[in-house]
């Protein structure tokens, strides 16, 4: 039986192409992404509604100009190489694309999800707290860049290098009507040591993916959430400060 996948994911330029391809690329032949609801990227996760300009006046006053420059700097190469975006990804692979006028919990949303009849809802970096009407159109899938329940909230991968944590984790769990907090199906380790703030992102990215291809054959096979996401273990972290950052750095943090 081919499970009909609908995934929701951010028009993100930095970090997500590269993983998106392997993962359509990977895909198992009985399973086939039918739809894809594209965000707008969001630097804070605040969801809707950020511009470009905002996002990148965010960026350089809480991480500061270095960061702002070595972010702008690889943003603007891939745009003069004219490197593939993840819509062109979608579009070449012939992947309808659901772009939406409301938030993704609006009933005109919940609307155009609902005609592509999916059997499985995929977030991979959703910007959106999702809520019960989009839960209700079939279960949904989540990656967060964390060994949850540890990490719940924003930027995870920076709280742990700001925590000078050895490793992290991906995990990938079925959503729930908390944040991040539904039962764990996949969970994947991978080392922190040596990596700045980019290049942890990246290799979050690329784990995630091989987690999320790990967590379909385990439910495809019938398996069941098995690892505990444990709310009296758990810590949450929001967006860092200017003084967050500044403290990642006196610690020998890097971007």
């Amino acid at each position: 039986m081919i499970m009909r996948i609908l995934l929701v994911t951010q028009d993100e330029e930095l970090y997500l192409y590269g993983p998106l391809k392997s993962f359509l690329d990977r895909l198992n032949e009985v399973d086939e992404v039918v739809a894809c609801v594209l965000l707008s990227p969001s630097a804070s996760g605040s969801g809707r509604g950020v511009t470009f300009f905002s996002r990148a006046m965010l960026a350089a006053k809480v991480f500061g100009i270095k960061f702002f420059c070595l972010t702008a700097l690889r943003f603007i190469m891939r745009r003069l190489k004219r490197q593939p975006t993840v819509r062109s990804l979608f579009v070449n692979a012939g992947i309808e694309l659901i772009e939406l006028v409301h938030s993704i919990n609006h009933p005109n949303s919940i609307r155009a999800i609902r005609q592509a009849s999916p059997d499985l809802l995929i977030s991979i970096q959703g910007n959106e707290i999702f809520k019960e009407e989009f839960l209700g159109v079939a279960p949904c899938l989540n990656v967060h860049s964390a060994p949850l329940p540890k990490y719940r909230g924003l930027m995870p991968i920076f709280w742990a290098l700001h925590n000078q944590e050895v490793e992290s984790a991906v995990s990938v769990f079925l959503v729930d009507a908390g944040i991040d907090s539904g039962p764990i199906v996949c969970q994947r380790s991978f080392s922190l040591v040596g990596l700045g703030l980019h290049d942890s992102i990246q290799r979050s990215k690329n784990e995630a993916m091989e987690c999320l291809l790990e967590a379909l054959d385990y439910l495809r096979a019938g398996g069941q959430p098995s690892i505990e996401n444990n709310d009296d273990e758990s810590t949450y972290y929001s967006f860092p400060t200017r003084s967050d950052v500044k403290q990642f750095l006196r610690r020998g943090g890097r971007f």
